[in-house]
């Protein structure tokens, strides 16, 4: 395992958090920067460099996105820890590809597609995916590969979607991203479009509700410890204060972005709802989903609120109890 010259971290605690995630994952990885062909999981740490193989590179630093070679990936911007998801995504894009379909000419304008192994052909029900990262754009569509393959395994079409984040291009071409993703199912085979649902993780939690706000076609929608309550979430600074900084401004200066925007104000959605949060999430991300719940109630709407043990990224966790609780409601609904 070797740094790149002039990387500032300690190679002792790189290494550790490496072979931690080989040995959970049970794989044969490496972290390296002389590059070989090979077939093991690769993650090139530091600055990309020209390489025929498809490699994950990931820098710690928030360098913003650097172009690569034709299948390779360049994550950035999450600190150590985000070596430990650069690795995962190595080893579920080695694992269990996916076809990358475009909806749009930008680079960020895809998903990713996974069908259950042995398809034979016939409609099945689709579980679009939208990651989450408080709307910034260190954080990508690889938050929900793990997901997106238990979902295919369990008989889903699973269409991972990445989208423009409004750090970098603004939050309406956020939202015409997700819907343009949406509408790309239309020319997708094998598809039942009319058992369509989104699951959202945090911050995608909010653009998976919006999304069923407007667009009547989405027959479930999942909010995974989304952020439901923009109005108070500006106002208690989530995210060190992401709600604005990705909307574009206060509430008060942009109204009408936030009434849009915001799942709580757009009760009732009158699209069937699940609500999952874990016990040991934040505590205003647990207040502003049994609130909503509440009011989604109240309101006439047919929404489900689960809680169960587990931290924010349980609920995107495959192995975990509350992601098989939120299953069992999906399966009830879609199949």
């Amino acid at each position: 395992m070797a740094l790149t010259p002039g990387l500032t971290a300690d190679p002792d605690l790189v290494r550790h958090i490496a072979e931690t995630e080989f040995r959970r994952l049970g794989v044969d990885g490496r972290v390296v920067t002389g590059l070989d062909e090979t077939g093991e999981a690769v993650v090139a740490l530091g600055e990309p460099v020209p390489h025929p193989a498809p490699i994950v590179w990931y820098d710690p630093a928030d360098t913003g996105p650097v172009e690569v070679s034709p299948g390779s990936v360049h994550l950035y911007g999450r600190g150590l820890w985000g070596l430990a998801w650069a690795i995962r995504h190595a080893v579920h894009r080695l694992r269990h590809p996916a076809e990358r379909i475009a909806y749009g000419p930008g680079d960020e304008q895809w998903g990713d597609l996974r069908l259950p192994p042995h398809h034979d052909g016939t409609p099945l029900p689709v579980a679009v995916l939208i990651h989450g990262g408080y709307w910034r754009s260190i954080w990508a569509a690889d938050l929900m590969d793990a997901l997106a393959i238990d979902l295919a395994e369990r008989g889903y079409a699973a269409w991972n979607l990445e989208y423009r984040r409004p750090d970098r291009h603004g939050w309406q071409a956020t939202v015409a991203d997700i819907a343009a993703g949406l509408d790309r199912l239309a020319g997708i085979g094998s598809l039942d479009l009319d058992r369509v649902a989104v699951l959202g993780h945090s911050a995608g939690g909010q653009l998976a509700l919006r999304a069923a706000a407007d667009d009547n076609r989405i027959a479930l929608a999942v909010s995974l410890a989304g952020v439901v309550d923009l109005a108070e979430g500006e106002r208690r600074r989530v995210g060190t204060g992401a709600v604005p900084h990705a909307l574009g401004g206060p509430s008060a200066e942009i109204p009408a972005v936030y009434a849009a925007a915001d799942p709580m104000s757009r009760l009732p959605l009158g699209v069937p709802q699940l609500l999952v949060m874990g016990e040991d999430d934040d505590l205003d991300l647990i207040d502003f989903n049994r609130r909503y719940a509440a009011r989604a109630h109240a309101t006439g709407d047919d929404v489900t609120y689960v809680e169960r043990p587990g931290d924010h990224f349980a609920v995107i966790d495959p192995a975990s109890e509350i992601w098989a609780a939120t299953m069992a409601e999906v399966d009830g609904r879609l199949r």
